[in-house]
């Protein structure tokens, strides 16, 4: 029997998790919430505007007695809500405050000023700011430093509640802005977000806001602390699940900062800060913080459309720390000094050092590797080299006292490997060392004894100064050594790329082991954007006067061009990398008033859709075809639109086959001295013409020709041929000059050449030629034509009245040997629509003769096809992911997750809670295979969702979990044969693939309660990746669970809650040095 107290303790336990749940859904919001309308679109679907003016009509704007008051009205600007505040006594516009009215240009533009508005205004920075402190007397924040200009001019438009987007070099001093966002909210009583990429910068940025600010809340996935706070830290990914879901959150949200802003180029993740900057309501401001990006103004062009909102472009011009970039070729104590510069700090490239790097570097090497410079060095230098080279530099570098030092190399076992081998390097000094050891004993003392032991804890490389940062540390241990470096007690940090894209610890030099790196597929060097960032982290504001950069010339002098692109390049445009997934397709479909194909419409990867310049001129068009004459087709003319169609037709066929053929070999030699061909251009049509010369440039080739004409028009300033009025007409009948046959000499393009016929005449070309130009001057004009000229006008003349309707001309199949399919079968339809002509009746109408009525004809359907044009792409159809939209909607529906009118099922609602592999994710919840699993043989299977590194160690397992492996991958295996039935281009391998078993053990033994130290002993997988892993793998538990109470089975929800809470221990779980 349960006592009385118990029972009480019992019901505030029941009220205090119904209580917290209540606050998660606040928070995180809910599937079944409406998300808030994504800013700057277009309408309103009907309920809400009929809902929304059955609230807001007849309103008070200013309460009685009071002289300030709201305005509900509807301004008419895109349909969106606009609150104004209402100054009785005050002359000025209301809404307008004194900020808006100084800076000047920032109201709104209506009528012709709208439709010609850019959304993106880049703003200069190169004058100085004077009246800020005028313009903003009583700032939100107050620095104990004075602001940059382009801090200044951010600060004005967060004044005026505008939206930015700053493209500083590293260490200018972004996060000014992003502070000074925080103080304004705070000012206001409102919220602010800031998201970013990498969980390491989240903590860290956690940890100096809640130092400035005090209010300021972490959500990530594995923490939650002060989620009641003004400003919120968070990943992107909660962010999207969190305008998804309607959190209340949002509501009270005045500025979102999306710090790192360059990561939208991340191909598995730039998609997802597509999906919030399109799903952010009106309400809501946005600061774009980034490195310099070349086209900022473009991203910020597209944004501005999409929320039909300016976005103010504030870029910096330079370092605010320049930097000098050398190569390094010593390796030795006597030639430790060999450092030349190859990059001043203006900019300039100096040949004169690389050419004395490489001087250098051949009185050590053997004589069949002297060269200036080597393509591609051999990076396979020995072990004892390399610690040679950096023995030498380091002793050089600590002398002149340029640490600490960045050591950038592109390899976990290269990084742990050149720290190992500087065993007898100490850096530090006795005070250094104690105060190492003090910080690294209290910052580890949460840590069991066991966790404690483990190689990576290691003290003595970090006492001497030297330090190690990649993703297969232990992410306290990271944290340690990021915390050391930015005390300086850290001299030299060998690190991987991660730390420059992440952490934001500059130095005052940065070394490169190498220009090359493994991108996944193959080595290559570094872009110049990856160059830059990291070279970027050189040069600490306020300490130091120039940063220095070293290349390391290990094996050979890299080569002079791949330098020069890497360091001088233009760093990588922000890309779109927008693609759909089954998540963002069921969380849309549950919500009436958003499309998938707004999404779509909407994202980066169609910008350059101008739908609102396009709408405007199909407006146009639509006036210009209605003003037109109404089109005659009585009687004769009934079959004059369906013979528009098919002359036009004929006409591009005949056009297609020409182009084979003049790009064919076979082709352009037939087109040799003496071919007679027919002419169609500018002056002439249907004439015909024989080659004299041809030109040797293959790329323009072009033909010098005897042409005849009219008499009179060898200039082509007479009257034009007859039928030469109307090029749209296909007519083979040749021209015949109507009195006295003349010739004219000309060069031809490719494209004047109509047709190639069967005929060749003797000529002597460079007779002709001469006699003609001969004829040209002025006192010679009067002369009658040489002989060879005229035997060859009368030839052709006698061939253009032998065959007026044509001459038979060279066939592409037979004659030319053209054997594609698309020239076989448009030589068959070309005879086929020729045939056709002649059954027109419309042909034969008298007023058809007069050729008025195709000419109306003609103009109408120019207008026309213009007009279908451009409605195509403003439609969905023109949409480039729509066949793939229409693909997946086919597996949803083949997978009963959504009906056929699109109405989200069961299984799609659970499907819509999941980040990723939702679909394999549901198919086995759906399946029962996780319900006869114990907790940890669960936590074990679902590890392959979580894991994808290659590993060569083959985990021991239960029979139970390999029956589990074995049903896993048929339900991939399914999944991934459907979805190529339905036209997905990836097939089933690849998509079963992607899921892999390699920590399967690891994850059981962890979740069964083994020491990690033992658990590093049963993988080759690095123990930070391990840690990383089961930290995800415990998300992916709180989905299942969260799936499991969706569908109501309390069963496997209990089950996955005990998985999670077995897993969420010792030193995988340890709380971030940042948050404590």
């Amino acid at each position: 029997m349960e006592t009385e107290v118990e029972k009480r303790f019992l019901l505030c336990l029941h009220f205090l998790l119904g209580f917290l749940h209540l606050y998660f859904l606040f928070l995180r919001g809910s599937n079944t919430n409406y998300p808030f309308l994504p800013g700057g679109s277009d309408s309103f679907p009907k309920y809400i505007v009929r809902a929304r003016y059955t609230i807001y009509t007849k309103l008070l704007t200013v309460p009685p007695g009071l002289k300030v008051g709201m305005d509900f009205s509807d301004k008419g600007l895109n349909g969106h809500l606009f609150l104004k505040v209402i100054l009785l006594d005050s002359p000025s516009t209301p809404g307008t405050t004194s900020t808006e009215k100084k800076d000047g240009g920032t109201t709104k533009p209506t009528g012709d000023q709208e439709e010609k508005k850019r959304w993106a205004i880049p703003i200069n920075i190169t004058s100085p700011c004077d009246d800020f402190y005028k313009r903003i007397p009583n700032p939100a924040f107050k620095y104990p430093f004075e602001l940059d200009v382009f801090q200044k001019q951010a600060v004005l438009r967060l004044e005026a509640h505008e939206s930015v987007f700053v493209a500083a070099h590293t260490s200018a001093g972004k996060t000014v802005v992003a502070e000074y966002a925080i103080a304004l909210s705070q000012k206001h009583m409102t919220r602010t977000i800031y998201t970013s990429p990498i969980k390491a910068l989240s903590n860290q940025k956690f940890r100096d806001f809640k130092t400035t600010f005090g209010d300021v809340g972490l959500l990530t996935g594995d923490v939650q602390l002060s989620p009641e706070a003004s400003c919120l830290i968070m990943t992107t990914e909660i962010l999207r699940s969190m305008l998804y879901n309607g959190s209340e959150v949002i509501r009270d949200l005045e500025w979102v900062i999306f710090d790192e802003v360059h990561y939208i180029n991340d191909a598995e993740r730039g998609v997802v800060w597509e999906e919030v900057l399109i799903m952010l309501p009106d309400h809501v401001s946005i600061i774009l913080l980034s490195a310099t990006v070349p086209n900022a103004v473009e991203f910020s062009e597209w944004i501005g459309r999409i929320k039909k909102k300016h976005i103010y472009v504030i870029s910096t011009a330079k370092r605010p720390v320049p930097l000098e970039h050398y190569l390094y070729t010593g390796n030795s104590t006597k030639t430790q000094k060999e450092m030349f510069l190859l990059l001043d700090p203006t900019g300039n490239f100096q040949t004169k050092g690389y050419y004395a790097a490489i001087d250098a570097k051949k009185e050590r090497t053997s004589k069949h590797t002297q060269s200036f410079g080597t393509k591609n060095p051999s990076q396979n230098t020995t072990p004892s080299q390399d610690r040679a080279v950096w023995l030498s530099l380091l002793h050089f570098l600590s002398q002149r006292q340029q640490t600490p030092v960045v050591a950038f190399t592109f390899s976990r076992t290269r990084c742990d490997d050149n720290a190992r081998s500087l065993a007898s390097m100490d850096l530090t000094s006795s005070v250094e060392k104690s105060e190492i050891h003090s910080f690294f004993q209290k910052s580890l003392r949460r840590l069991r004894g066991g966790d404690r032991q483990l190689p990576q804890v290691g003290l003595d490389l970090l006492k001497r100064g030297i330090g190690v940062h990649h993703s297969g540390i232990l992410p306290i241990m990271k944290e340690v050594i990021e915390m050391l470096f930015s005390r300086g007690l850290v001299k030299v940090l060998f690190a991987t790329e991660t730390f420059a894209m992440g952490v934001n610890m500059p130095a005052r030099t940065v070394v490169f082991d190498s220009i090359r790196k493994h991108d996944g597929t193959g080595f290559r060097n570094l872009l110049p954007g990856e160059y830059i960032q990291m070279a970027g982290r050189a040069g600490r504001r306020g300490l130091d006067a120039t940063g220095t950069v070293i290349i390391l010339c290990k094996s050979g002098v890299h080569d002079m061009g791949d330098l020069n692109v890497m360091m001088l390049g233009k760093p990588t445009v922000l890309q779109s990398q927008f693609r759909l997934t089954y998540t963002m397709i069921l969380n849309l479909l549950r919500v009436e008033a958003l499309r998938v194909t707004d999404m779509m419409r909407r994202s980066f990867s169609e910008s350059h859709r101008d739908t609102q310049a396009h709408e405007q001129q199909i407006g146009q068009l639509k006036q210009t075809l209605s003003s037109l004459p109404p089109l005659d087709t009585e009687g004769q003319l009934s079959d004059l639109l369906p013979y528009y169609y098919t002359v036009t037709e004929l006409r591009l066929t005949a056009e297609a086959l020409q182009c084979a053929v003049l790009g064919s070999v076979n082709g352009l030699k037939a087109l040799s001295v003496g071919r007679v061909v027919v002419v169609n251009n500018k002056q002439h049509f249907n004439a015909l013409g024989v080659i004299l010369q041809v030109s040797s440039d293959s790329v323009n080739r072009t033909f010098i020709a005897l042409i005849i004409c009219e008499k009179g028009n060898e200039e082509g300033i007479g009257d034009s041929p007859k039928g030469s009025a109307f090029p749209h007409l296909y007519n083979t009948a040749l021209f015949t000059p109507e009195g006295p046959c003349s010739h004219t000499v000309q060069k031809l393009k490719l494209q004047d050449v109509s047709a190639i016929t069967v005929k060749t005449l003797k000529v002597i070309p460079d007779r002709i030629i001469d006699n003609y130009n001969k004829r040209q001057q002025l006192r010679f004009r009067l002369d009658p034509p040489g002989q060879a000229i005229s035997t060859a006008t009368q030839e052709l003349l006698r061939l253009a009245e032998a065959n007026p309707g044509g001459m038979m001309t060279l066939d592409p199949v037979n004659d030319f040997q053209l054997k594609s399919v698309d020239v076989v079968e448009g030589t068959m339809r070309l005879r086929v629509l020729q045939d056709s002509l002649k059954d027109f009746s419309c042909i034969h109408s008298p007023t058809f003769s007069e050729q008025v009525c195709f000419l109306r004809v003609q103009e109408r359907m120019s207008v026309q096809e213009e007009l279908d044009k451009l409605l195509f792409l403003i439609s969905d159809q023109s949409l480039s992911l729509l066949p793939e939209y229409h693909q997946r909607i086919k597996v949803l529906q083949s997978l009963q997750y959504v009906d056929s009118s699109g109405a989200v099922q069961l299984k799609g609602r659970v499907a819509s809670q999941i980040s990723s592999h939702e679909l394999l994710l549901t198919e086995l919840l759906f399946e029962n295979a996780l319900s006869p699993l114990a907790p940890e043989e669960s936590a074990a299977l679902l590890s392959c969702l979580v894991f994808q590194q290659k590993t060569q160690v083959e985990p021991h397992i239960t029979n139970t979990l390999k029956e589990g492996i074995e049903r896993v991958l048929a339900v991939a295996q399914r999944i991934g044969e459907l979805q190529r039935d339905c036209g997905i281009t990836q097939t089933a391998e690849e998509y079963v693939g992607q899921f892999k078993f390699g920590l399967t053990e690891v994850a059981y033994c962890w979740a069964r309660g083994m020491p990690f130290a033992e658990i590093a002993q049963l993988t080759d997988v690095q123990e930070g990746t391990v840690v990383r892993c089961v930290q995800r793998l415990d998300e992916v538990l709180k989905e299942v669970r969260q799936a499991a109470r969706i569908v109501g089975d309390s069963v496997l929800g209990s089950k996955m809650e005990k998985a999670s809470l077995a897993i969420r221990r010792d030193i995988v779980f340890t709380a971030s040095l940042y948050t404590h």
